[in-house]
C-alpha cells in the first residue's frame, strides 16, 4: 500500500512537473507574441507623421479660406503633430488687415468663442511665398540649400502625410492668390516624385474648393487617400456669415470636418471610414468625394490620428550580433555594421594602413565590444533557456526514480 502511495505522489509530480514546463513554453511564447502585437498594432508602418496645409488665396473676401487652413492647423496640433512637423502656407493678410474688427484675430464661427490665431502659431510660407513653385518644391525636396529646416518637408519613407488644400478651383485645378494656378498633373507628379525618393509612406489629400474631387482624379502614385468637397461642375459653398466681420468665416465642407474632428482625441480608435460616413451632402450643400483604390489599407482599419495625430511608435531591430572582425582590401572598404563607438585596446591596436614607403597595406580592425543592450538580450534567451532545461531535468528525474 506504501508502494502504490508512493507510486501516486510520483505519478502527481511528474503531472505537476509537466504542466510547469508547458506552462513556461507558452507563457514565454504568449509574452512574445503580446509585445509582437504591441508594435504591429499600426499596420500602416509609419514612425512619423506630417502636415502641409495651404491657403491658396489672400485679399479680405478669403477671409473663410484663412480660417479654413488655421482650423485644420488648430486640430494637427491638438492631436499631437507638433509645429516641426507642420508646414503652413498662408497669405496672411487677414488677422491685421484694416478691415478686421477685432484686429489679431480669426475666428471660424459667428459666435467668435474661439481665436484660430493666437499667439501661438508659426506660419512658415506667407505672403508671396505662397507659389506653386514653392509648393512643389517642398513636396519633393529640391530647394536651396539656403531654406532654413522650418521650410523643409523633412518625411521619410516611414512618414504619413496629411496634405490639405483650400481656395478657388475648378476643373483639375486650384488658384494660387489670383495670380497662377497648380493642375491636378501637377501635384499627381510631385506625388509620384515624393514616392519614388521615399519621401512618404502614407499620403491622406483632403481639398476643399469647387470641384475639388477633379483635384485627385490624376493621382497613380500608390498609398494615397483623397477626399474632396465636391464633384465636377459644382460648387463648394461657404458656412456662415458674421455680420461684425462682414464676410463669411468658414466653408462649409471644413466646418463639418473640424466639427468632427473636435470628438477625436490621441488616442481615438475613430476610424477615416466614420468621417467619410459622416459626410452629409444636404448640410454640406455639395456632394463630397473619396478615392481609395490606390490605397492599400480598408478604410474601416485606418484610424483618423494615423494622419491627424503624433504618433508613439518604436522601430524595432532584431537583437545585436557579435561583430565579426573585417579586413580593409585595397581600396575595397567593407562597411562595420555597428551602432556602437569603436573601443581600442592595447591588445587589439589598430594598425596604420600605410606602410613606411607610403604604400597601403591589409589592415585587420579590432572586435567591436558588445553594447550593453547585446548583452542584456542574451541574458534573457539564456536565462529563459535554463529554466526550460530545469523544469525538463526535473521531469526527467521524476520519471526514472
Amino acid at each position: 500500500m506504501c508502494r502504490g502511495a508512493e507510486r501516486l505522489s510520483r505519478m502527481r509530480v511528474h503531472q505537476l512537473l509537466v504542466w510547469l514546463a508547458v506552462w513556461t513554453v507558452t507563457g514565454f511564447a504568449a509574452n512574445e507574441q503580446v509585445v509582437a502585437d504591441f508594435y504591429n498594432k499600426h499596420a500602416s508602418g509609419h514612425t512619423n507623421n506630417w502636415a502641409v496645409l495651404v491657403c491658396a488665396s489672400r485679399y479680405w473676401f478669403n477671409y473663410r479660406h484663412m480660417a479654413n487652413a488655421l482650423g485644420m492647423y488648430r486640430t494637427v496640433k491638438r492631436l499631437g503633430i507638433p509645429d516641426s512637423n507642420i508646414i503652413l502656407m498662408l497669405a496672411d493678410d487677414v488677422a491685421c488687415n484694416s478691415r478686421n474688427k477685432f484686429p489679431g484675430n480669426v475666428y471660424a464661427k459667428a459666435g467668435r468663442h474661439l481665436d484660430l490665431y493666437g499667439d501661438n502659431i508659426e506660419v512658415d510660407y506667407r505672403g508671396y511665398e505662397v507659389t506653386v513653385e514653392n509648393f512643389i518644391r517642398l513636396l519633393t525636396g529640391r530647394v536651396n540649400p539656403s531654406v532654413p529646416r522650418s521650410k523643409r518637408l523633412l518625411t521619410d519613407d516611414r512618414s504619413n502625410i496629411f496634405v490639405y488644400m483650400t481656395g478657388h478651383g475648378g476643373n483639375e485645378f486650384l488658384k494660387f492668390q489670383d495670380n497662377e494656378e497648380i493642375s491636378a498633373f501637377d501635384i499627381a507628379d510631385a506625388f509620384e516624385q515624393m514616392w519614388q525618393k521615399k519621401r512618404y509612406n502614407e499620403i491622406f489629400f483632403m481639398i476643399d474648393t469647387c470641384q475639388a474631387n477633379t483635384m485627385y482624379s490624376q493621382f497613380y502614385s500608390p498609398n494615397i487617400l483623397a477626399t474632396g468637397s465636391s464633384e465636377i461642375e459644382e460648387n463648394s459653398y461657404s458656412h456662415e456669415n458674421d455680420n461684425d466681420i462682414g464676410v463669411s468665416v468658414i466653408d462649409s465642407y471644413t466646418h463639418f470636418v473640424l466639427e468632427f474632428m473636435e470628438g477625436i482625441n490621441k488616442t481615438s480608435q475613430v476610424s477615416v471610414q466614420d468621417l467619410f460616413s459622416s459626410y452629409d451632402p444636404t448640410l454640406i450643400r455639395s456632394h463630397p468625394g473619396v478615392r481609395s483604390d490606390l490605397f492599400r489599407r480598408p478604410l474601416d482599419k485606418t484610424r483618423i490620428t494615423d494622419f491627424f495625430g503624433g504618433v508613439a511608435q518604436a522601430e524595432t531591430f532584431p537583437p545585436a550580433q557579435e561583430r565579426t572582425q573585417q579586413r580593409v582590401l585595397g581600396d575595397d572598404i567593407q562597411p562595420l555594421e555597428t551602432s556602437q563607438p569603436t573601443v581600442v585596446s592595447p591588445e587589439h591596436p589598430v594598425t596604420s594602413p600605410f606602410r613606411p614607403d607610403g604604400l597601403r597595406d591589409n589592415i585587420t580592425l579590432p572586435l567591436i565590444e558588445m553594447g550593453n543592450e547585446a548583452w542584456d538580450t542574451r541574458y534573457k534567451e539564456v536565462r529563459k533557456w535554463s529554466s526550460v532545461l530545469l523544469v525538463a531535468a526535473l521531469v526527467g528525474w521524476v520519471s526514472f526514480t
